[in-house]
């Protein structure tokens, strides 16, 4: 049942946004060419059933900002556009430059982002970078710590930058300067042997991975409050939530400008951002 609504209501956004794609603005250029491709798109982006990271979601709207800001287009999934920008990044990643959305695309964009955050290269090397001597981590001020979960610590030089990065927002975005509570950390450094006993008594410890080698035991990742949806944790990996995270005018901020700031995403996490401006260079791929 539920399977058969989905599928209805993709093809009512697709039908919207094939009518958009006959609209006049810069979007929708290219229409005859890619009209039909935008269909589709806009069709798979609400009710394509893919498991990306292993569960079942519907859908690929958490992961548009970053697709969008990758491809170099505001444009929507439904329009030309997008279509023939996404035909473009297929055709130069060597896959067949057909202007839809797939699982294989979207692995290229994932191992991409990956590729950049210099921690993944380091494990991938087999490495687990050491945390920081404890003289080179500074204490964050209570207005910097979401209530949620209180972390107090970050390597010195990425609290600089992430307090450029708030200062930024807050002059740039209305959603930030009225809500104090964005953009506050919730999880910064961790020891880890402390996290490796926080994950072993609360039974949430990702697999193993995150008990023996987080990227928060450098002191370079941050974990940002960008919002959540009601009745679901600032950290809630359900899609729904990942989704509300994407939509929020903060996280679509930091899409387009933590980079000024030497941060970059972690794709399945909204709210996690690892500083890599800094990184030791015997760490780097």
């Amino acid at each position: 049942m539920w399977r058969s609504l989905l599928a209805f209501l993709s093809l009512c956004f697709a039908l919207v946004f094939a009518g958009g794609a006959r609209a006049a603005g810069p979007c929708h250029t290219n229409a005859d060419g890619w009209q039909a491709q935008g269909l589709a798109n806009a069709a798979s982006a609400y009710g394509m059933e893919w498991a990306p990271f292993g569960a079942a979601e519907w859908g690929w709207q958490a992961y548009l900002p970053l697709i969008q800001h990758e491809l170099h287009t505001p444009c929507g999934p439904g329009t030309p556009i997008f279509a023939s920008q996404l035909a473009g990044f297929q055709q130069t990643h060597g896959l067949a430059p057909t202007g839809l959305f797939d699982a294989a695309t979207f692995q290229v964009f994932r191992g991409l982002w990956q590729e950049r955050r210099p921690f993944v290269m380091a494990r991938v090397g087999g490495a687990c970078p050491e945390p920081p001597p404890i003289n080179q981590l500074g204490y964050l001020v209570a207005s910097e710590e979401h209530a949620d979960r209180l972390t107090r610590l970050l390597r010195r030089d990425v609290l600089d930058a992430y307090r450029r990065l708030v200062a930024a927002a807050r002059a740039e975005v209305p959603e930030v300067a009225a809500n104090p509570e964005l953009l506050q950390i919730f999880s910064g450094f961790r020891d880890p042997e402390a996290d490796a006993a926080r994950c072993a008594q609360q039974g949430n410890c990702d697999g193993l991975r995150r008990a023996v080698c987080s990227p928060h035991r450098t002191g370079t990742a941050v974990d940002l409050y960008v919002g959540q949806a009601p009745g679901l944790g600032v950290d809630s990996t359900s899609p729904a939530s990942r989704e509300h995270m994407a939509r929020t005018a903060t996280y679509r901020w930091l899409v387009a400008n933590a980079g000024r700031f030497g941060f970059t995403p972690y794709v399945y996490e909204p709210w996690h951002w690892e500083y890599v401006r800094s990184w030791d260079p015997s760490f780097a791929p």
